[in-house]
């Protein structure tokens, strides 16, 4: 028997080595087909993310805003009743807080008397502007009534000077007695007289109608100052039923009241913020974008908007101004570059967005303060 002929090996050998040889096949057929798969999704979401980027700037620095209206009372007192609650709509108008105003009647009162006074003086005033108009005309009567006697006086003056001097003659030639002569001597030095002491009445008439003009003018400036005076208590008036109703607060604008800081029988003074209302009208938003953000940027560009709070619903706006400064610029303590080292670090601007659908019931769920992501489309 030939012993170098070799032995067969088994079958179930053969088939161990034929299974070894084909498993690393298979695992390296599906590496190869994940590894391409990721390099096929990761090149695709690259070139979608590139290609989105170069029409679009995005910013989760962003929030929504509304018109805050701070609730300021005017004047001082104290507390006597609130009217509202936390977080409850009010209207334009309606009454929030009560102020005691026993003190703010008590001026109007006052102010009141004043003015009741002020009106008595006037009519006082007029009164005797009246008065002053008659003894006016009185004393121009008698200025008057003196001419008269005067030209009458200035006749008898002319007449007895006639006469004095006939008599001169005619008692020169003894014609009439030295008693005749004496009388018509006589005559002639009572009219002179009498002609003086009325020069001298109508100077003294003359002077009489001057004060009483001037007295008339005088009267008449009292009645500039009574109106005058007037006015200023009219306005003192005004002044107090202002200040009275400002006793009773009431909401600036339609909107939902925010925490009430303020107690029945709190002092208050004025100035003095109590709470907010939060206006119901149009919230908006403002994101802050980088300054290297803003090269394409315009107003009326749409933009996409997503808010925490509502994932799964996409708002639609648009961009409405953009600010006139950076918003460090606008902080409480400003940088100042020349104080110390300088550090670069990009500043955000920030950028006021509409929504387009301010009617949108997601849109009147917003409240300000919410965080958004917005997404600008450049074209």
């Amino acid at each position: 028997m030939d012993t170098s002929v070799k032995q067969s090996k088994p079958a179930h050998t053969v088939m161990a080595n034929t299974e070894q040889n084909a498993a690393p096949k298979k695992r390296n057929v599906k590496f190869m087909v994940v590894l391409a798969a990721l390099i096929f999704g990761g090149g695709t979401f690259g070139v979608t993310k590139y290609i989105h980027a170069m029409h679009h700037e995005e910013t989760d620095d962003a929030q929504i805003d509304a018109g805050i209206s701070p609730v300021i009372p005017r004047i001082a007192g104290y507390v006597t009743e609130v009217r509202v609650t936390d977080n409850v709509a009010v209207k334009k108008g309606d009454t929030l807080v009560i102020l005691d105003n026993r003190d703010e009647q008590i001026k109007l009162n006052e102010a009141l008397a004043a003015l009741a006074a002020a009106q008595s003086n006037i009519g006082v005033a007029k009164a005797t502007a009246t008065t002053s108009k008659a003894n006016i005309a009185t004393a121009d009567a008698n200025v008057a009534t003196a001419d008269a006697q005067i030209e009458a006086a200035r006749v008898r003056v002319w007449r007895a000077k006639q006469d004095y001097e006939r008599y001169a003659n005619l008692v020169k030639d003894h014609s009439i007695t030295q008693q005749q002569f004496e009388q018509a001597d006589a005559e002639k030095q009572t009219a002179e007289r009498q002609l003086t002491i009325l020069i001298e009445q109508k100077k003294a008439a003359s002077r009489q109608s001057n004060a009483t003009t001037s007295q008339s003018n005088a009267t008449t400036q009292q009645i500039s100052v009574a109106e005058a005076t007037l006015k200023q208590k009219q306005a003192d008036v005004e002044n107090a039923r202002l200040n009275l109703s400002y006793t009773v607060i009431t909401a600036p604008a339609d909107g939902r009241t925010s925490k009430i800081n303020v107690q029945t029988g709190q002092y208050v003074q004025g100035g003095q913020a109590l709470f907010s209302v939060v206006l119901n009208e149009s919230a908006w938003i403002i994101a802050n974008f980088k300054e290297t953000q803003l090269e394409k940027m315009k107003i009326g560009q749409k933009v996409d908007v997503s808010v925490d709070a509502f994932p799964g619903h996409t708002f639609e706006a648009k961009v409405s101004s953009f600010s006139p400064a950076t918003g460090a610029r606008f902080s409480l303590l400003p940088p100042d570059n020349a104080s110390g080292n300088f550090v670069k670090v990009v500043q955000r601007i920030p950028v006021k967005i509409e929504f387009s659908n301010p009617t949108d019931k997601y849109v009147l769920l917003l409240r300000p303060g919410m965080n958004v992501n917005v997404d600008v489309n450049l074209d």
